[in-house]
C-alpha cells in the first residue's frame, strides 16, 4: 500500500513563519540600532559634559583655591563638541553655571527592516550627563 504525497503542507509553513523570521530580523537588528543609539547619546552627553567641566575660571581659582567654571566657556566648549559629532543629533542643550555643565543630547534613527511595517517610523533616544570641575587637592585625605 502506498501513501499519498504530501502536497503544499510546506507551503503553508513557509507562508506562516516567513513574516515571523522577516519580523524577529527586524528587532533584533532596529533593537541593535536602538541600543547602540541610546549609548551613543550618553557618550556624546558625557563627553560634552567633561569639556565643559574642563572651563576653569583661572581668575577665581587663583582667588579662592577652588575650581569655579567659567559658564560662558563651559557652555560654550560642551556644545562646540556635539557639533563636531557627525550623528544625527536632532536636539541638544548645553547649560552651564559656576559649579556644573548640564548636557542632554537626542539622537534620530530611521529603523532598517521594521520601517516597512506601518507605524514603526524613526525613533529619538535622549540621553542627559552632567559634570563638575574636581581637581586634585579634591581627592587628598584631610
Amino acid at each position: 500500500m502506498t501513501r499519498p504525497p504530501d502536497r503544499g503542507s510546506i507551503s503553508m509553513y513557509v507562508v506562516l513563519f516567513t513574516p515571523m523570521v522577516f519580523l524577529l530580523a527586524g528587532l533584533l537588528v532596529d533593537g541593535g540600532l536602538a541600543i547602540h543609539a541610546r549609548q551613543r547619546a550618553a557618550d556624546m552627553a558625557e563627553q560634552a559634559a567633561r569639556a565643559g567641566a574642563n572651563q576653569i575660571d583661572d581668575a577665581a581659582l587663583r582667588e579662592t583655591g577652588k575650581p569655579v567654571l567659567d559658564p560662558g566657556r563651559a557652555q560654550a566648549a560642551a556644545c562646540d563638541l556635539l557639533d563636531r559629532y557627525d550623528d544625527k543629533v536632532t536636539d541638544s542643550r548645553c547649560e552651564a553655571n559656576e559649579a556644573e555643565v548640564n548636557v542632554t543630547v537626542q539622537l534620530t534613527v530611521e529603523p532598517q527592516l521594521l520601517s516597512i511595517i506601518p507605524g514603526f517610523g524613526s525613533f529619538t533616544m535622549t540621553s542627559e550627563a552632567s559634570a563638575e570641575p574636581v581637581t586634585g587637592a579634591d581627592d587628598a585625605p584631610q
